[in-house]
């Protein structure tokens, strides 16, 4: 089974004055970080949520600094369950991010191209099968 992930992280940068250039140098922070091993972790400004559903900024700054939400999203090959595509994710990006706090957000099943081509040719040789009987 193959999984995208995608992990909420929370990333500290300083002598920023407003939101755009905190979330710039963030991802560019981040991205420096997870190459060249991870380039292919997809990097994205965050769309936090209060507690009461509220949507809130992306980036927080007070006093020249700044904590701004990045979406990390990565894809996971061969897992046996969407726990273990959980695992590898935040074990990958952990390793290079370690004094980051990183949150598993959400997990999506890919389809498997292969596994929905065989399931449907056995489907159409299953109806043929039975057409064939009657």
């Amino acid at each position: 089974m193959d999984c995208r992930v995608v992990v909420d992280a929370a990333v500290s940068v300083y002598d920023v004055e407003t939101v755009d250039e905190a979330v710039r140098i963030a991802i560019s922070k981040t991205g420096e970080l997870l190459n060249p091993d991870l380039n292919y972790v997809e990097i994205d400004m965050g769309s936090p949520t209060g507690p009461d559903g509220e949507e809130l900024p992306p980036a927080y700054i007070v006093a020249d600094e700044a904590l701004v939400a990045l979406e990390l999203t990565m894809d996971v090959f061969n897992v046996e369950q969407e726990e273990h595509a959980k695992r590898v994710a935040r074990t990958e990006i952990g390793q290079r991010l370690s004094e980051i706090p990183l949150e598993v957000s959400a997990v999506e099943i890919l389809p498997d191209e292969a596994g929905d081509t065989d399931e449907d040719d056995s489907e159409v040789d299953d109806e043929s099968g039975d057409g064939g009987n009657e």
